[in-house]
């Protein structure tokens, strides 16, 4: 049987742990447990399992409850290969070395079961700018972004930087932006720009911005949950 689609550039890629099959596809050789997004699972080889990861804690489980960043995490484990994806979105590995990255909970793929992570609120205008919550990763270990189109990372410390809030990735946990607005009283009475909120980011650090919005999100988050009730039973 021949065909180019045997070519070596879609072979199975070998070597590290976290290794990018192609732009878009996530190969993890297990060795440790790895977290990842419920669902992101696309292929598997090998004796693996996989569990729902609770909350790990009451103050996370009602962050959880209460925020749209309400990840759905498994906890992925045994020996072998898995294959994660999210809607053929590029994806890009970040290596964390005792730091730490804020990330849009829609972007996060998968990572290192030994890092520590949690969701924390963003300063700005309350509830209603929505995506206020993002989950930040930190330790030592690798952590797997995916985007909506190719990202541009941009530069915070020589300049006052704003991104929009539903373009917005990730950024260094070492940055702490605020939400603001750009609607006036006369942009408001002749129906707005559409360019209501923005994070705002300014010191050492940098910001990943891709070219696409999301859509607000609802309290159900990303992976369509169950209601408070289901996610307090499950953690």
């Amino acid at each position: 049987m021949q065909s180019e689609l045997f070519s070596q550039s879609n072979l199975e890629v070998e070597g590290k742990r976290f290794a990018l099959q192609n732009s878009q596809l996530l190969r993890v050789s297990l060795g440790g447990d790895v977290l990842s997004v419920k669902g992101a699972m696309v292929a598997y080889q090998g004796s693996v399992r996989f569990d729902h990861e609770k909350a790990g804690g009451v103050g996370k489980l009602l962050k959880k409850m209460v925020t749209s960043e309400d990840m759905p995490l498994m906890r992925v484990s045994g020996e072998g290969e898995v294959f994660f994806a999210h809607e053929a979105g590029y994806v890009y590995l970040v290596d964390l070395a005792g730091d730490g990255l804020s990330v849009n909970g829609r972007n996060l793929l998968a990572f290192e079961a030994s890092l520590e992570w949690d969701i924390h609120r963003v300063k700005g205008v309350g509830m209603m700018a929505g995506g206020l919550f993002n989950t930040t990763v930190s330790g030592t270990g690798t952590v797997a972004l995916c985007t909506v189109g190719h990202p541009v990372v941009l530069d915070c410390s020589q300049q006052a930087t704003y991104v929009d809030v539903q373009a917005c990735v990730a950024w260094s946990s070492s940055l702490s932006p605020n939400v603001v607005s750009s609607m006036n009283m006369r942009s408001m009475l002749r129906g707005g720009s559409g360019e209501a909120f923005q994070y705002a980011f300014q010191g050492p650090g940098f910001v990943v911005v891709q070219p696409s919005e999301w859509a607000p999100v609802t309290t159900q988050g990303r992976g369509g949950g169950g209601g408070p009730l289901e996610n307090l039973l499950g953690g």
